[in-house]
């Protein structure tokens, strides 16, 4: 606590004190002068910006003319404006408005002290603007703390209407609230929650998005984490960056579709196959939802079914008047390799090594590799025991995304 040597006089204290009006006066004119994102502001933020400042000089003056033991700033100062003030103000902008406000005060008190009082005055000063820069620095942490509250609970409600297919309005403001209401090429990756924990995984999801060059929005479902991506380019790159946040097993990546209102199929996509990954125990992390359709298949996923039937059984059907389809069927089913299969279809050993290179350029699977066989197989079965379904087919080659 400051001594009464340190103090300013009673003189100089009565002169300050009595020139508060004029204080206020002078700082309010200077911010107009001095800042021009203060010009800027609508006529009603501006007079809650005056009142601050007004607040702010009277504060000091009660603690200037008192004890000038702890100043309570934050209750005096910045409880005159409203919350919605933090929106529209900076911080930097706000540490600006006090150091306007602090410069004046420094300025025109020092003018009022009295003979070997200015030096006393301006450590006062000094003492003050330290309690007002921490106060600053609490209300925006508060204001910000509020925020990230309320933007998780956003967040997590939008990431819920995605995984349930309901895009209505509310939806759309929430996300819109978000940032979320012209992010283009979207794509799901559902992973594993860490072991250790959750706590800080969405805010690490978050930092490590932005790192990449991407939009996230996150939640927790038990033991998994959903994760919505927006302007994604490669979303696999994508996901094996973000992967490390992460716990162990499976990331599977849905399919990018074109907009945050379309992400119900990517997600239910991701989250079929995270289910599904355990039966494809070598499968790569992150893999492609359209890379497990045998796995969704088995586990009931009727999508999954319906692109296995459109994109193998219907193309080798339709190609080469039945031919392809008849020697997927024999190499895949009879396992007596190309001179077993020819030998079973009365050709050349070139000709079944020649229609297998048309098959894989046709399907986009590749008979010899052992994943792929067991997929193209699956479909077989399927597309034998059920009319194609109706869909559209997205791919020739690589990973089929049906269009439902």
């Amino acid at each position: 606590m400051p001594t009464s040597k340190s103090r300013p006089s009673a003189a100089t204290r009565r002169r300050v004190e009595l020139t508060a009006g004029d204080l206020g006066a002078a700082a309010v004119q200077q911010m107009e002068s001095d800042h021009e994102w203060y010009r800027a502001l609508p006529a009603e933020e501006r007079s809650w910006v005056g009142l601050v400042a007004q607040a702010g000089i009277k504060s000091f003056i009660e603690w200037f003319s008192g004890s000038q033991d702890h100043a309570h700033v934050t209750a005096d100062v910045f409880g005159t404006a409203p919350r919605e003030l933090t929106h529209s103000i900076s911080l930097g902008q706000t540490l600006d408005l006090m150091r306007t406000v602090v410069d004046v005060v420094e300025r025109d008190s020092i003018g009022l002290a009295a003979r070997g009082d200015e030096t006393k005055v301006r450590e006062a000063v000094l003492r003050y603007s330290r309690e007002i820069a921490f106060s600053v620095a609490e209300v925006y942490a508060h204001a910000a703390e509020a925020r990230g509250a309320w933007d998780a609970r956003l967040e997590a409600l939008v990431v819920d209407a995605v995984i349930r297919g309901e895009a209505d309005d509310s939806m759309q403001s929430r996300a819109s609230a978000l940032g979320w209401g012209t992010t283009t090429d979207v794509c799901v990756i559902v992973g594993s929650t860490p072991g250790a924990g959750t706590a800080q995984v969405v805010d690490q999801l978050h930092r490590g998005a932005k790192r990449h060059g991407v939009e996230v929005l996150v939640a927790i479902h038990g033991r998994r984490i959903v994760s919505i991506v927006g302007r994604v380019t490669d979303a696999l790159k994508t996901a094996s960056h973000l992967g490390e946040h992460f716990g162990d097993g499976p990331i599977v990546v849905g399919p990018v579709v074109p907009h945050l209102y379309a992400a119900g199929r990517s997600a239910r996509a991701a989250l079929s196959g995270h289910t599904a990954a355990p039966a494809w125990p070598a499968a790569p992390r992150p893999v492609l939802s359209d890379d497990l359709l045998a796995e969704r298949a088995l586990l009931g996923d009727l999508p999954a079914r319906a692109a296995l039937v459109s994109s193998v059984y219907a193309p080798l059907s339709a190609s080469g008047g039945g031919n392809l389809l008849e020697t997927a069927a024999a190499y895949l089913d009879g396992g007596l390799g190309l001179e077993g299969t020819a030998r079973t279809l009365f050709v050349h050993t070139n000709t079944v090594r020649y229609r297998l290179g048309k098959i894989a350029d046709t399907i986009g699977y590749d008979l010899t590799d052992p994943h792929d066989a067991q997929t193209v197989r699956l479909a077989l079965a399927y597309g034998r025991v059920a009319p194609e379904p109706s869909g559209r087919l997205t791919r020739a080659t690589g990973p089929v995304a049906l269009e439902l």
